[in-house]
């Protein structure tokens, strides 16, 4: 007999692609989109109306977009709370240039642009001076929808041109409105970056280790600088997409958007610590979130309760993915 052992067999993702497809985190929130369509098509008899279908979708198109964003920026092991507020800011500028006469181009550039200068601002602070993020961006968050209230006060922008109203309001084709087509091109756009290119492959390692990536000559401040630029730019792009789909312009616009889209990257399967994470579970985390409260809106359920059980939710779901990973380690064991 020959003294050489013989070789363990270690179970891995690559050897198994289906079992590890079916145990996936993917998978779970498939099968958890599937029983709350099938609970909200008995809850109300509107529900499965193709343009009942569609209104869901902009429950979750806007704060979807931030998400993408979001996600790539918690990978790194950074954090955003400032999105909303970046939203309020810009829409805020917008209403402001409407006032003077600015057209639809004028609007979106601007929104867009706002949207990007907050970011790059928070980057700046983040990467050059070495500030903590979660300590930035709740400054920050303060600051943008301060100046927003300091403008407004309690008054509303409004006469936002009919055209502008598309962005907001309007369909691709049938039932399929703008918004939704932008999120799905967007969350292609955002999947190819992270998981084919090599700057997704240094945005993962950079959440893993970020000391390591450094003296390995990736450029950490720089990649998390523009991480930081895609957050604000997202941002920007949601409240050009709010703003025109409710037509005018409060300081108040977007309050509780970065609680959801927070929601939607952890529920996503992405570590809040870093360095693991998906945009297929991001998108499905949004689709999720846009059913369970399009539900509770027919059911007539108060705003207050929907942001409680938000709440709840990014509790447990911060919890779940750990509970998830040790019981998939302890079956491949």
């Amino acid at each position: 007999m020959s003294d050489t052992p013989a070789p363990r067999h270690i179970p891995d993702r690559l050897d198994k692609p289906l079992t590890s497809a079916i145990f996936s985190w993917e998978a779970l929130l498939v099968a958890v989109a599937v029983v709350i369509f099938v609970v909200n098509s008995f809850a109300s008899p509107y529900f499965l109306d193709p343009w009942s279908l569609s209104d869901l979708t902009f429950n979750f198109t806007e704060k979807g977009l931030i998400a993408l964003a979001m996600a790539l920026l918690i990978i790194s092991g950074e954090i955003d709370l400032s999105v909303a507020a970046i939203v309020a800011l810009a829409s805020t500028m917008m209403g402001m240039a409407v006032q003077a006469g600015a057209g639809t181009p004028v609007l979106v550039a601007i929104g867009i642009v706002v949207g990007l200068g907050c970011g790059a601002f928070n980057g700046l602070l983040v990467t050059r001076l070495g500030l903590p993020s979660i300590v930035v961006t709740i400054g920050t968050m303060s600051l943008f929808r301060g100046i927003a209230f300091i403008i407004l006060g309690d008054q509303a922008y409004k006469g936002y041109p009919e055209s502008f109203a598309f962005f907001g309001q309007g369909y691709v084709w049938w039932a399929f409105s703008f918004e939704l087509t932008l999120f799905l091109v967007a969350a292609l756009i955002y999947w190819f970056v992270l998981h084919r290119t090599s700057f997704g492959r240094r945005v993962f390692a950079i959440g893993n280790n970020p000391v390591a990536c450094q003296f390995s000559g990736v450029r950490v401040d720089r990649i998390k600088f523009i991480l930081f630029c895609l957050t604000g730019l997202m941002s920007g792009v949601a409240s050009v997409l709010i703003t025109s789909r409710l037509g005018s312009t409060r300081p108040s616009i977007a309050q509780g958007y970065e609680l959801e889209a927070i929601t939607m990257v952890v529920l996503g399967g992405v570590s809040i610590l870093g360095g693991a994470g998906s945009i297929l579970g991001v998108v499905l985390a949004a689709f999720i979130m846009g059913l369970v409260t399009f539900g509770l809106g027919l059911l007539n359920v108060p705003g207050i309760v929907m942001s409680i059980f938000i709440g709840l939710l990014l509790i447990i779901v911060i919890a779940l993915p750990i509970v998830w990973r040790r019981l998939r380690e302890g079956r491949f064991a």
